[in-house]
């Protein structure tokens, strides 16, 4: 992992690691997300398959639609889980901690159970 993607993943692992019950493991060979264990709600994405460096998250409906179109150099539509709504971020260029923590959360809301949710509060 260069020095670029290792960073990225720092500052992903500490937002995504900051939400309740929030667990990580390899999925996929990639560090990935859970909630509780159980059901994930973001994957790193380390030029997974040629891709860019960036990370794919959960997204309510029409939430992938409205990302990319505001801006396309930033969000896009990764594979395999893209067509379940999920939303890849690009993190080659600078990252915005707060977005992505937000981001992140918004992720962890789409799929957590309501107990979870209401440690969030």
């Amino acid at each position: 992992m260069d020095a670029q993607a290792e960073k990225a993943l720092e500052i992903a692992r500490r937002c995504a690691m900051a939400l309740p019950c929030a667990t990580e493991k390899l999925s996929h060979g990639e560090p990935t997300w859970f909630v509780d264990g159980k059901k994930s709600f973001a994957l790193f994405c380390n030029y997974h398959h040629g891709m860019r460096l960036g990370i794919w998250m959960a997204a309510p409906p029409g939430i992938q639609e409205m990302l990319i179109k505001s801006d396309s150099e930033r969000f896009y539509r990764p594979p395999y889980v893209g067509p379940r709504g999920w939303i890849g971020v690009n993190l080659d260029s600078e990252i915005d901690t707060e977005e992505l923590a937000e981001l992140l959360k918004e992720a962890y809301r789409h799929v957590a159970p309501p107990k979870y949710l209401k440690m969030l509060e």
